[in-house]
Order: C-alpha cells, then structure tokens, then sequence
C-alpha cells in the first residue's frame, strides 16, 4: 500500500471531510491529525518533520492510502518526493473565515492543552513552525496562509493538482482522481461549532 492521494490544505479548509470524502472513494485510510491521537508513536517522526530531519514516509504512513490536513499537510513536498505517482489537493477557503475558525477551535484548544506531548507537536509544527508563534497577529496569519496556497500552486505540476472547496462536492473531484460519483452527499463535518461541541463534551465526561 502507498500514498496515492497528498492533502496539501492547511487544517480547517474542510479537510475532516475530504479525509471521509477519500475512505467513501476507497482511499482507505486516509491519515489526518485525528490518527496522531491513534498512534502516539507517530508524534516523534512529527517532531523530527518539523526539525528538518529525515523521516521514514513509508512506515510513517503504512497502512494509508491518503493524507490530509496538519501535521501532514506541511510536508508536501518531501511526501511528492517519497510518492511520486500521488496526486495532490489543495482545500481552501476564505481567509478571513478560515482564521476565525482556527482561532476559535484547535488554536484555542492547544493553548489549553500545551503540557503534553502531542500538544508540544503541534507548536513545532504549526504555530510556531509555521507561523512563528504570532497566531494573533491576523494579518501575518492569513498571509502565511495564502503564502503556503500559492506555493502549492506554483510548484505542484498542474496535472498533478487541483484546488478544491469543500462546497464544489462530488464532481471535479471525482473526475480528478478518477472515481465514480457516490450515491450519497459530500461529507459536511467538523464545522467550528461541531468542534466546539465535541471538546465541550470531551471535557464535561
């Protein structure tokens, strides 16, 4: 099994559903920030990611066909390396309601939960990795954002690539990877709400 499928989409650009959107489409699993809480192991091959260090794609993924959102998202380009023949999606959204959703749900969360290891991978990773611990500071934010989407662009050959929103659903994606339309809606999940429901809940039980 290997990696046919590279989310290059920051986290909150849609990618829990993209992430059920590629299982129902057979890309089954697809890894996502979600599985670190799985594999707790994973967390010092993040760590090293995030240092610059080589890390071993093919055991880190074993057993996935797909990936999406952070800490994957951010090493695109050595994941193109290790699998050549994948395809890549960049999911996006409007910046401003992207940094209003980050802000208000995984941003939130970390900063309360900064102590533990996975927590302490997420500050190298991404706030601190890639927007060098200013999360504040909205302009430079949405301008790392925007920075990180036209580099995928830029560099990403073109048949390689598509761009996608949540809200366009089934169809050019489908036609992308090569699939057949489900019988059913494009998954809708993980809205800010949804999340602030679940960690509500988490932290009440």
């Amino acid at each position: 099994m290997t990696i046919k499928v590279i989310g290059a989409g920051f986290g909150r650009t849609g990618t829990l559903s993209l992430k059920l959107a590629l299982e129902l489409l057979g890309f089954d699993k697809c890894y996502h920030m979600m599985e670190v809480a799985n594999h707790p192991d994973h967390v010092s091959s993040w760590r090293s990611a995030a240092k610059g260090e080589s890390v071993d794609w093919d055991q880190l993924f074993q057993g996935y066909q797909a990936t999406v959102d952070w800490p994957s998202c951010n090493f695109w380009r050595e994941q193109m390396q290790a699998f050549p023949d994948a395809k890549v999606i960049l999911t996006k959204r409007e910046a401003e309601s992207w940094y209003q959703s980050v802000t208000q749900t995984i941003w939130k969360v970390s900063q309360k939960r900064r102590s533990d290891a996975r927590s302490l991978m997420v500050f190298e990773v991404i706030w601190d990795g890639v927007f060098g611990g200013r999360m504040t500071e909205k302009d430079h934010v949405i301008a790392q954002y925007q920075k990180h989407n036209q580099t995928v662009i830029d560099e990403v050959p073109k048949d390689k690539l598509f761009v996608f929103e949540a809200k366009e659903g089934w169809p050019e994606l489908c036609e992308f990877l090569g699939c057949s339309i489900p019988d059913t809606d494009y998954p809708n999940v993980n809205t800010t709400q949804d999340f602030v429901r679940r960690v509500t809940s988490s932290q009440s039980s």
